[in-house]
């Protein structure tokens, strides 16, 4: 216990020394190739924020920006350097032109709730733009969905953190819940996109 507690009050320390430009770096990267776990990032900020040294606006403000700049940078290499690759080599590696011709479709039509139930789930974050990028999905819609899925993500876990952040066994809880919680958000998403594209007749 003793020692959760020194690795909790440095979290804060590191948190607040790096200040906002912290969050977004470290939200950066744990959208890119290094799965930094948010929860040790935006937890200690709401709590912060709750003894006064943050504000809440400023911690949303710029980890969403951070995601969505560390999602970018993997759609950017998936769309710019894996899909010509792909086109030219991925026959190869069992990837033939129909497999891409499939993904482009899929996106086309399914790219937007992907993308953004893709944000929320531990393990798909910070995978979820590449596909995004071979299959060259809007760049508009993604940077939306993107926003959308990581604002609400990081919305979750900043509140977390400023209502119960001091409490380590009731945090230690409460993500336990979070985490069945979230799953259960996407399903019941999925299903009622699901639906809604059967009333459409798509």
């Amino acid at each position: 216990m003793e020692m959760l507690h020194e690795f909790i009050t440095w979290l804060l320390a590191t948190v607040h020394g790096w200040g906002y430009a912290g969050i977004f770096i470290l939200m950066a990267l744990e959208s890119t190739v290094l799965p930094i776990p948010s929860e040790l990032v935006l937890i200690p900020a709401g709590y912060l924020a709750y003894q006064g040294h943050m504000s809440l606006p400023l911690i949303l403000i710029s980890s969403t920006l951070g995601c969505l700049f560390g999602a970018s940078i993997n759609y950017a290499f998936a769309l710019w350097v894996g899909r010509p690759f792909l086109e030219r080599y991925g026959k190869y590696f069992f990837v033939r032109p129909a497999l891409l011709h499939k993904t482009d479709v899929f996106f086309e039509r399914h790219g937007k709730i992907s993308t953004f139930t893709g944000r929320l789930i531990p393990g798909i974050r910070h995978l979820i733009s590449l596909p995004a990028g071979l299959a060259r999905m809007n760049k508009t819609a993604f940077a939306l969905y993107t926003c959308l899925g990581a604002g609400l993500w990081s919305t979750v876990l900043t509140l977390l953190g400023y209502f119960i952040g001091g409490n380590e066994l009731l945090l230690k809880e409460y993500l336990q819940y979070l985490s069945v919680g979230v799953i259960i958000f996407v399903v019941l998403a999925i299903t009622a996109y699901w639906q809604w594209q059967q009333r459409n007749g798509k």
